[in-house]
């Protein structure tokens, strides 16, 4: 990726600021009434929840499982830009670590909510399924071997407000909805809008980790370092501008249309390399060019990134019985991320061609696309719903700074490594109605639908100097031709033989290529009633079948009772299920993965395949669980409110991505693939999720002082494996290090790797045209967990806070300033924080499971006109 232009862009911030400031006095003139109108419209409709119940008009309040609705306001309060950031900060239940050196998952961060894997929270945009993207989390990151919704593709500013169903919902909405379900609601302003541009760096001073200050060549002929105080660094220059515009179509109609434009620099917290750079000279002194090279070799922290994305929201009232939508999505993400650096003198390296060495970097080109059409109306007594959802994420992977090895001197170093293609049709057909039920208090509320949606995943493989083995040995050296016994040739070369394919990223090679698709239809049925004034009931049913896995049918029933006006109980219990999603059936690919501190090319291969089913892979089905919920909520006149709910979810068939095998039986199987180590998917495990949320809210009204809005969130969790699939015969054979396909390491990391409790404390205070808005977050104990146990890291609890100062200078022009992370903290340093320090324990300073991340504290400013 080209950095030069983005680098102009963001000298021209100041530029930027003035010409917006400037505007905002010439849009004085301007009415922003229209404006006005309609943020407090959407602010009285905020309470009225779409996700949870198929009644109309159903309020958070009065719901019988827990939901939590984040408006604008609370999403723009922040210098956080991406979706995923502004949740993990305003939700106690919601984890977003910032992992980095995991192949594409650098480029498209998972996140969790109640510590299950990123797949199993279904994500709907305006209540319509939304498409999932086509990359698969594999490397040593939370969510290892998901795909899940790309949250920050949504720009928080075309956003009205995110409903959060925390409760199973498989038996309403489908598969996926194990965790829950997120459904982000775009804006709807007819007229006004507002621009906004965001400017920030990362200002922050490394804990535990010293600058290195010099190198010399000690008494005994190594290298000597000379360390100072904590590393201190300016950073991750990003520039974020925003849009927002609503236009009237005719009389009956809207449209608001969004953008975002943001254009992120990295940021590093490698420690400095301690290692010899460069072979010895021939009298094994040391090269004196050891004492000029770059120490700090690696990148570890956030890489490039640039995104643009455009949102439309439309609607149009055809006649009083016909209502027309239309809503859809396009924007494109180009990033790179670094990966393991090569000395020079690895034999993975050619000194002909890197001298001191090279960094490999994977750069992506992510394009995401989604259209929906429907029809809303109301015929015969019944509520429709008819609409048609498609959605197409495309990652192409790229790989530059690097070379093949194997193809000597002349490797090219930059490749074309191949692209991952997801797409989803859904076609919905929903009905519902009142009906009078003359032995009940209330009406029956009754839903039926269908549904049918279609999936596609294809692999298309790079070029071939991007995965091909070429005929030159380690470092690129020229390998011999093999001699028969009458003095010819019997074959070209006689190796070992240099790495294959790009360096750090092998590209897709044609035996990895597919095209692969499925379908499923489903029926539901959702009924909802009061059987007495205070008591609610809801059921519902839902089956659906696949055409790859066969048919499953699952059920809900969830309660409230109010014991008071202001005290009411509530419950749910329900079935689900979650289909295996085709990236986890058809992946395939080798690329190089950290293993206990050890960079190794690790394969993984499809469950169907050859080399899985060498292995033990019994194929895949789906997963299926049992979710219990009890709680109750407390609101009061004195504006506070209360709300405890207590969960427990059991899933059966976990699909996981089993260890990486290895061993002498293992290396002889995958020779040819580039790998020396192997895995797949499988359903290895059960597992049991428990866990207690609270949220409160107080609001106050002073006299002549301003108004005053506190906020509780709290979360405990914990995750829980109890049952592994038993060891398959194929690894109780000689040369095979593990004898089980999931065990250790990946064990440990579902129950252990994500915060067992955290909180989530926010006051605003607003004062005519002053916003201060103080949040602070309680972030309990982690772990990085590792198979061995002298390298286990244990991660402390630790309260990160953030502030926001907003100033209204007109009307139309407001200005903020904040900080996230004001008090710079960060994890522990990893090489103070386990017992057995190695290089790369060392050199990737902080452990990449910390829940905040490990950037440090990040400053910004904002300027926003509203028109």
């Amino acid at each position: 990726m080209n950095r030069k232009p983005l680098f102009k862009l963001q000298q021209s911030v100041p530029q930027i600021l003035l010409a917006m400031s400037a505007s905002a006095a010439l849009l004085g003139s301007l009415s922003v009434n229209a404006a006005e109108q309609e943020t407090k419209a959407e602010e009285n409709i905020e309470q009225i929840s779409v996700i949870g119940s198929r009644r109309l008009g159903r309020t958070v309040e009065d719901s019988a499982v827990p939901i939590d609705i984040i408006g604008a306001d609370a999403l723009k309060n922040s210098g956080f830009t991406e979706t995923n950031a502004l949740l993990s900060n305003l939700l106690p239940s919601f984890n977003f670590p910032q992992a980095s050196l995991t192949d594409g998952s650098d480029h498209v961060r998972p996140a969790q909510l109640r510590g299950l894997a990123p797949d199993h929270t279904l994500v709907l945009v305006n209540g319509k399924r939304r498409h999932s993207n086509a990359l698969l989390n594999l490397n040593g990151s939370t969510g290892r071997g998901s795909s899940s919704v790309d949250l920050n593709a949504i720009p928080a500013n075309a956003i009205a407000r995110i409903e959060v169903l925390r409760d199973g919902a498989a038996a309403q909405y489908g598969s996926d909805a194990i965790a829950g379900v997120i459904n982000i609601v775009l804006k709807s302003a007819s007229s006004g809008g507002s621009v906004a541009a965001i400017y920030g760096a990362n200002v922050t001073e490394m804990n535990g980790v010293p600058q290195l200050k010099s190198v010399s060549e000690g008494s005994d002929g190594n290298l000597a370092f000379t360390e100072g105080g904590d590393r201190s660094l300016t950073d991750g220059q990003t520039l974020t501008l925003q849009g927002n515009m609503g236009f009237e179509l005719g009389d009956n109609g809207f449209l608001n249309i969004s953008t975002e434009y943001r254009d992120r620099h990295s940021t590093n917290r490698s420690d400095y390399d301690n290692r010899e750079n460069y072979a010895r000279l021939d009298d094994g002194s040391l090269d004196p060019r050891e004492l000029t090279v770059n120490r700090y070799n690696h990148n570890f922290g956030n890489g490039d990134v640039e995104d643009f994305s455009v949102f439309y929201n439309a609607g149009y009232q055809l006649t009083n019985e016909v209502d027309l939508y239309s809503f859809g999505s396009y924007s494109k993400r180009e990033g790179e991320g670094g990966g393991f650096y090569r000395r020079a003198s690895d034999s993975r390296n050619i000194e002909e061609v890197y001298p001191d060495g090279f960094l490999p970097v994977i750069t992506s080109d992510i394009d995401d696309f989604s259209l929906a059409l429907g029809a809303k109306g109301f015929v015969s007594e019944w509520n429709y719903d008819v609409s048609a959802v498609y959605g197409q994420d495309a990652f192409e992977f790229g790989v530059i700074n690097s070379l093949n090895t194997s193809y000597g001197p002349t490797s090219q170093t930059s490749f074309d490594a191949g692209t991952l293609t997801y797409d989803q049709l859904t076609l919905n057909v929903d009905f519902s109605r009142e009906v009078d039920v003359s032995f009940l208090e209330s009406s029956v509320s009754v839903a039926v639908g269908a549904e049918y949606r279609r999936e596609g995943y294809q692999i298309d493989a790079g070029e071939e100097a991007s995965y091909a083995q070429g005929t030159f040995g380690p470092g690129g050296e020229v390998t011999d031709p093999v001699d028969g016994p009458f003095g010819e040739v019997t074959d070209p070369v006689d190796g070992p033989f240099g790495a294959a394919g790009a360096q750090v990223f092998p590209g897709f090679t044609p035996e990895s290529e597919g095209d692969n698709s499925r379908h499923n239809v489903s029926l539901y049925i959702d009924l909802e009633t009061y059987l007495t004034d205070d008591w609610n009931l809801a059921v519902a049913a839902r089956y659906e079948d696949y055409s790859d896995f066969g048919d499953t049918l699952n059920g809900k029933v969830a309660t409230r009772y109010s014991l008071t006006e202001d005290l009411a109980l509530r419950a749910s219990v329900s079935t689900g299920f979650r289909a295996p999603s085709l990236q986890q059936q058809y992946f395939t690919s080798v690329a190089t993965v950290f293993v206990d501190g050890e960079p190794t090319e690790t394969g993984t291969f499809a469950p169907s395949s050859d080399v899985a089913k060498a292995l033990g892979s019994p194929g895949l089905d789906a997963e299926e669980a049992t979710n219990y919920g009890v709680g109750f909520t407390w609101s009061t006149d004195f504006n506070f409110s209360l709300s405890v709910d207590y969960y427990q979810i059991l899933i059966d068939d976990r699909i996981v991505l089993s260890n990486n095998l290895s061993g002498d039986a293992i290396a002889d199987l995958l020779q040819g693939t580039g790998a020396n180590q192997g895995r797949f998917f499988l359903n290895a495990i059960d597992s049991k999720t428990r866990g207690v949320d609270v949220v409160a809210s107080y609001n106050v009204a002073t006299d002549g002082y301003g108004d005053l809005a506190f906020n509780l969130g709290y979360n405990y969790g914990k995750n829980e494996v109890t049952n592994i699939i038993d060891p398959p015969a194929e690894l109780q054979g000689a040369g095979f290090d593990q004898d089980n396909l999931f065990s250790g390491t990946e064990l440990r990391r579902f129950e252990v790797s994500t915060p067992r409790n955290k909180y989530n404390l926010s006051a605003t205070w607003t004062n005519d045209d002053i916003r201060t808005t103080l949040r602070t977050t309680r972030y309990g104990e982690t772990q990085d967990p590792s198979d061995i146990p002298e390298r286990n890291e244990v991660l402390k609890p630790k309260w990160i806070t953030d502030l926001d100062v907003a100033y209204s200078l007109s009307e139309n022009l407001s200005l903020s300033l904040g900080a996230n992370n004001i008090f710079d903290v960060y994890p522990d340093a990893t090489r103070e924080n386990v017992d057995d320090v190695t290089t790369f324990s060392r050199l990737f300073a902080y452990s990449s499971f910390s829940p905040y991340g490990f950037n440090g504290r990040y400053v910004y400013g904002k300027i926003e006109v509203k028109f």
